[in-house]
């Protein structure tokens, strides 16, 4: 097409990208001044002349060098000011092909107009990309650097190899997305039969749905199952063991009927943190129960992605239950309980209607009761709580 615009007048170039858009229908002005760079007023003014007039006009072919000298040549100085403009109000490294503004083209007109030139919002949209700058949104790339980063992702995999050969439960642990229930739109799309879509509510108020789905999932890394245990109340830390609890009541205690530890690895945040006394307190409640020597390996702040309950259970959770809304509990149990992979994941699923209290401290005093050895390699993220009178198994 550029080769074709470049044998014609400018009235015909103006007419032959008018056809063009014409005929790509919806996007094609955006589509023909993108390849074409003609803007958007000339190939307007090309459309209104081909819908008005049955024969277009005969136009006078502009000899070489004619018309209106372009804004850079009649004022020289315009340049120099926007360039000045432009490094008052950069970001980023200078160094860098592509450079960008928080300013619009149109504040940058205004400026350039109040200092004497006399410009358009679509001249300095033009320039600027002769320039290099072009429109980009914020990129989230900068991860918080925590020292003992890298050893604490060495340290996990050697203390989930040695209990994988060991024979011994590893668990990654973590709380999904808060879901509402209720007849709410869920994002994705599923089959459904032509102009059928499942209708739901239009507007998500709580008062329109049954109540808050809190699911808390522990994934058996050797023998690649999972457990979700559905909260209604809170995400608190006595509810994070009360789900490891019950894995081990319905599932781990018979694939593991030998088992003497456990190791969990979870987040460094939220009910399961590293810094949280409840998660500890209420863990040291589930040793004593269990008899199990509890070995917890937090990762780094900013790493949860790396759990691999994100990307092995979670995700296929999510993708099992899009574009389906979650009307109900049962809903939400069956969909979970149907989650499986090429890859053999299994799911299962329990609703745990009880009420869990937010906000409940923990005491000095009972802090000092539970049996917590630290571990020599970030003892902040790594430590084991035993059955109180039993020295901790590192």
């Amino acid at each position: 097409m550029l080769k074709v615009l470049g044998t014609l007048t400018e009235s015909q170039a103006r007419w032959y990208v008018a056809r063009e858009t014409l005929a790509r229908g919806r996007g094609g002005l955006k589509a023909m001044y993108e390849l074409t760079g003609m803007t958007r007023p000339t190939i307007l003014k090309g459309i209104r002349e081909l819908q008005q007039r049955k024969e277009l006009p005969r136009e006078r072919v502009r000899q070489p060098g004619g018309g209106r000298k372009r804004l850079e040549e009649s004022d020289p100085e315009l340049q120099a000011s926007l360039e000045r403009i432009m490094e008052e109000n950069t970001a980023g490294d200078p160094m860098n092909l592509l450079r960008w503004t928080n300013k619009s083209t149109l504040r940058i007109a205004e400026e350039l107009t109040r200092l004497g030139h006399s410009v358009s919002d679509e001249t300095v949209r033009r320039r600027l990309a002769d320039m290099g700058y072009s429109l980009q949104a914020n990129v989230k790339n900068l991860a918080e650097s925590a020292a003992g980063r890298d050893q604490q992702f060495r340290y996990i995999n050697r203390r989930v190899k040695q209990f994988l050969a060991g024979q011994e439960p590893v668990l990654s642990v973590d709380t999904k997305k808060k879901e509402r229930v209720g007849n709410f739109k869920n994002g994705g799309q599923t089959w459904r039969p032509k102009g059928q879509p499942t209708e739901v509510n239009v507007y998500d108020y709580p008062h329109l749905g049954v109540g808050p789905a809190i699911p808390y999932g522990a994934y058996d890394q050797q023998r690649n199952e999972g457990f979700v245990n559905v909260g209604i109340s809170h995400d608190t830390a006595e509810f994070a063991v009360e789900s490891v609890r019950r894995w081990w009541r319905w599932i781990g205690r018979r694939g593991y009927p030998k088992a003497q530890r456990l190791l969990l690895c979870a987040d460094g945040g939220g009910s399961n943190g590293s810094r949280n006394r409840a998660w500890k307190y209420h863990l040291q409640q589930f040793a004593d129960q269990s008899g199990l020597a509890v070995t917890v390996c937090h990762y780094p702040p900013g790493t949860s992605k790396w759990n691999k309950i994100e990307h092995r259970m979670f995700s296929f959770i999510s993708l099992n239950w899009q574009g389906k809304p979650l009307v109900s509990y049962e809903t939400v149990i069956n969909l979970i309980g149907a989650t499986r992979t090429a890859t053999g994941l299994r799911v299962k699923a329990k609703l745990d209607t009880r009420f869990y209290e937010a906000g409940v401290k923990i005491t000095d005093e009972e802090m000092e009761q539970i049996n917590l050895r630290l571990h020599r390699t970030n003892p902040e993220w790594n430590y084991t709580i035993s059955l109180r009178g039993h020295a901790a198994q590192m």
